[in-house]
């Protein structure tokens, strides 16, 4: 490559009807200008291209980056998709044991509960069988004692009373009904 120091140094031979001198040099000097403008102008240039080529490696570092931190980001959404997905199935997996633990109870507390009962209806009818047997044994242990001490003094007197003849008081129909009610197993 041609410098501008080849140009001004350049010395051209001499010859019979050649140009003149002085014009010559005027031009080569011109050119001389010139191409160290445009030398320099080309160093500026090599020197802008080395910085934008830093640049945009630069930038391509960053986008690189950012597409790396892009796609992260893509897979821990996924993830985190996934991970919640799996949680809500567990929630939703132990609400139903949940519901089937509480209604497993609730059916066995009324299975318990209808067991009670059925043991105290049959207690109930038990107690009530053996309080009718007692007052029925009472009522015959009265009838029999009351025969007794009614049978020879008072028969005839008592005959009367329950033919409804005769009351001699208040008070002795009192006594004859509540006898009759305890022996026909009547309430007050």
């Amino acid at each position: 490559m041609i410098t501008p120091l080849d140009i001004q140094n350049k010395v051209f031979s001499k010859g019979v009807r050649g140009y003149k001198e002085e014009e010559v040099d005027g031009f080569l000097d011109l050119i001389t200008l010139d191409l160290e403008n445009l030398i320099e102008q080309n160093d500026k240039l090599k020197e802008q291209i080395k910085s934008l080529t830093a640049d945009l490696e630069t930038h391509k570092k960053s986008e690189s980056a950012v597409l790396e931190t892009l796609e992260a980001a893509k897979s821990l959404m996924r993830d985190i998709s996934a991970s919640a997905e799996k949680r809500a199935h567990i929630l939703v997996k132990n609400a139903e044991l949940d519901a089937e633990l509480i209604l497993r109870e609730a059916k066995e507390s009324v299975e318990r509960l209808t067991e009670e009962s059925q043991s105290l209806k049959s207690r109930l009818s038990i107690f009530r069988t053996r309080y009718k047997t007692l007052l029925e044994s009472e009522l015959q242990k009265f009838d029999i004692l009351s025969s007794e001490i009614f049978a020879d003094e008072n028969m005839e007197e008592l005959q009367e009373i329950t033919k409804g003849e005769i009351f001699k008081d208040e008070e002795s129909v009192k006594d004859f009904k509540t006898i009759t009610n305890l022996r026909i197993g009547e309430k007050r």
